[in-house]
């Protein structure tokens, strides 16, 4: 039941918290599926009969139909109601979950991570849209972003941890199938949750189909370009696709009655900056993991469970700086933990390339610590810039623009890595570790130049 009481200005709406919890846990969910399966890559090929291709797909078929469908997963939430577009996308992963621990071959496992794609990118801007709507006090709110963005960053940074643990004592389908009890847990905390009523929005197909096609190709030849080769027909026509698909949503959207994504919202350059910084986030992040957890099984011949455990020191800093990220946005604003995350994330990964490839694993674990904190610092920040920077009816919108822009970030970061490793592998992973830590500190420039220090105003309400 919908509450219509007058209350105070400024004053949080019944159930807050309990919004927040399954908020936080749906988030938790599908973040975690994005790196959990990092440290299982060796034993889903030897099991499944997958190569390096194959294995991409796995990990960047979930990423880019998460990124590809969040854009009208948020129009969505905007239209339906965002705790019923959260129990929609939710049901949608578990189910899709249970046939991925069921999949007998790489076309059915990745056909299924296709599906858990979609179920996520519906739920994740719904998510945070009923965090925006339950929190009205902007203090109060960007606490409760850092809460829901440690949710999410400690299960990502987690991933191969958990990963590495199932995966020795249950097999490779626990990974999949754990998301069941996760997911029962989710749906019962929302039923109880918060309501937010949905209003008058179309859904923009064209917008969509123009989206995917682009996000699409550009992974395919991406994927693909390492092993067909950069001039080969189809990674040629598939850039060719994702250019063209690229520009026709751009000239979409600005002629659209009610776009998928509304061009105005970027005439704040709050929102630009930090969506951009998203981008690059996931990209250096996801990359990274991708290559760490091939690099330590199959070239220094660590078992899966010692991986994953190596990745624990970066978990547990990104939890804390989730959390810390959220009260210093509160403080502060978003720049400060936004830039100076970004700055540690860097030099992370600069420290990572002068350990070496011939270092013990004791000494590759510490410099993780500086990735951890530094990506888990920006996350609640640029999270909390989107927000204050729209306007409350398009804050499923905007949660979906700024987590597109993260999740296709993602997918480029392990389909460019992936293919630069795919020759030799050492010089491709000391490359790779450069361009991250470039594009971080060029991200690191553009945020501390329009991301401001106080929370930004919002952007005028529709008429």
């Amino acid at each position: 039941m919908i509450i219509t009481a007058t209350r105070p200005a400024g004053a949080a709406p019944a159930r807050p918290r309990l919004t927040l919890f399954a908020a936080s846990f749906g988030f938790l969910m599908v973040s975690l599926d994005a790196t959990i399966v990092n440290v299982a890559l060796p034993t889903l090929g030897r099991d499944l009969g997958a190569g390096l291709t194959g294995l991409q797909w796995v990990v960047d078929g979930y990423v880019l139909t998460f990124a590809a469908f969040q854009l009208i997963g948020g129009s969505l939430g905007d239209r339906l109601g965002a705790r019923l577009a959260f129990t929609s996308g939710l049901g949608l992963f578990m189910a899709a979950s249970l046939a991925c621990g069921l999949a007998v071959s790489p076309g059915m496992l990745i056909a299924a991570r296709f599906v858990q794609g979609v179920g996520a990118a519906v739920q994740l801007p719904a998510s945070l849209a009923m965090v925006r709507h339950a929190y009205t006090d902007a203090d109060a709110r960007n606490r409760a972003v850092g809460v829901w963005a440690a949710a999410g960053g400690a299960a990502v940074a987690a991933g191969p941890v958990v990963g590495g643990l199932l995966l020795a004592w249950l097999g490779w389908r626990s990974l999949f199938l754990v998301n069941l009890l996760i997911g029962a847990v989710g749906l019962a905390a929302a039923g109880r949750a918060q309501p937010v009523p949905g209003g008058p929005r179309r859904v923009d197909l064209p917008g969509q189909a123009a989206v995917l096609a682009a996000l699409g190709a550009l992974t395919f030849a991406l994927i693909e370009g390492g092993s067909l080769g950069w001039a080969s027909p189809p990674v040629t026509a598939a850039l060719a696709l994702a250019a063209a698909a690229g520009t026709a949503f751009v000239w979409w959207e600005r002629r659209a009655a009610e776009p998928m994504l509304p061009p105005r919202l970027f005439a704040c350059p709050a929102v630009s900056a930090a969506t951009a910084a998203g981008f690059v986030q996931n990209l250096a992040y996801y990359g990274i993991v991708f290559l760490l957890s091939l690099f330590l099984q199959d070239e220094q011949g660590h078992s899966a469970l010692l991986t994953g455990l190596a990745f624990l020191p970066m978990s547990l800093a990104s939890m804390a700086a989730n959390l810390y990220g959220g009260r210093l946005t509160a403080a502060r604003g978003p720049r400060v933990p936004l830039v100076g995350g970004q700055l540690l994330f860097a030099a992370g990964l600069l420290t990572l390339l002068a350990v070496g490839p011939g270092a013990p694993l004791w000494a590759v674990c510490p410099v993780t610590l500086l990735v951890g904190l530094g990506g888990g610092a920006a996350v609640p920040a640029m999270t909390s810039a989107v927000l204050d920077a729209a306007p409350a009816g398009h804050a499923g919108v905007a949660a979906a623009g700024l987590n597109t822009a993260r999740q296709v970030g993602g997918a480029v970061g392990v389909a460019l890595f992936g293919t630069l490793v795919a020759g030799d592998f050492l010089p491709g992973l000391r490359l790779s570790l450069l361009i991250a830590a470039a594009a971080l500190l060029a991200a690191a420039s553009l945020t501390a130049r329009w991301v401001p220090r106080p929370a930004g105003a919002a952007l005028p309400a529709e008429t």
